[in-house]
């Protein structure tokens, strides 16, 4: 049974990703060769001419192989980009691990999430075969995507708080989604000031706006 999130609408692909951070879903051998196979052509032509039969192609299967695992394309499309969040999440998490304190870890963070998802082989892909797909499904999708991201961002601000690193009347869900939406505009609007490619000054961004979210004069009174 897998852990459900909060407030998010039982069909949201992100807050099954979510899930699967603690608690994996299935990737045997077959599974994942047709997983990186499906990555793999939806980075190259994209995901709309994208069929199944080029899937088992790559992945050297049968197609009745990839039918006994996904039911149609689009539930081959959501285990795809489940994984890929999956990863997202663990890394997260892996990268500010070692960061000294709540400030570092929000600078790390935001660097960390803007190199992820910049550097990812098949959001990378989308981008250059695919770019009003994939704003689309960032952008376009109700609040879901950035809904779901912020709850997790969130999460992560509580456990500073609990831990006494992080004022306790810091509104975290407000401060997690400002984050998150600074994030997601910099990820689809080129930006002609900020070199989003540059970790040190991603950081010093962080540094400067959402470091200070997190003291007591980030309060909205």
């Amino acid at each position: 049974m897998h852990t459900t999130v909060p407030g998010d609408e039982p069909g949201s692909l992100l807050a099954r990703a979510l899930a699967d951070v603690a608690e994996p879903i299935e990737d045997e051998a077959v599974t994942a060769k047709l997983l990186d196979a499906a990555a793999e052509q939806f980075r190259q032509i994209g995901i709309k001419r994208t069929t199944m039969e080029e899937v088992a192609k790559r992945a050297g299967v049968a197609r009745i192989t990839v039918y006994r695992r996904f039911a149609n394309k689009d539930a081959l499309v959501e285990q795809v980009v489940r994984r890929e969040f999956r990863r997202y999440f663990d890394q997260f998490v892996l990268d500010i691990a070692d960061a000294a304190d709540a400030a570092e870890r929000v600078e790390i963070g935001f660097a960390s999430a803007m190199r992820a998802i910049r550097g990812n082989p098949l959001v990378g892909g989308l981008l250059a075969v695919e770019t009003d797909s994939l704003v689309h499904s960032i952008v376009g999708d109700g609040g879901r995507t950035v809904a779901t991201v912020a709850r997790f961002v969130a999460g992560q601000l509580r456990r500073e708080q609990r831990a006494g690193n992080v004022p306790a009347d810091i509104e975290v869900d407000l401060v997690a989604e400002l984050m998150v939406r600074t994030s997601t505009s910099f990820l689809v609007t080129p930006s002609e000031v900020v070199d989003i490619d540059d970790e040190a000054q991603l950081r010093a961004l962080a540094r400067l706006f959402l470091v200070p979210l997190i003291k007591p004069a980030g309060r909205l009174e």
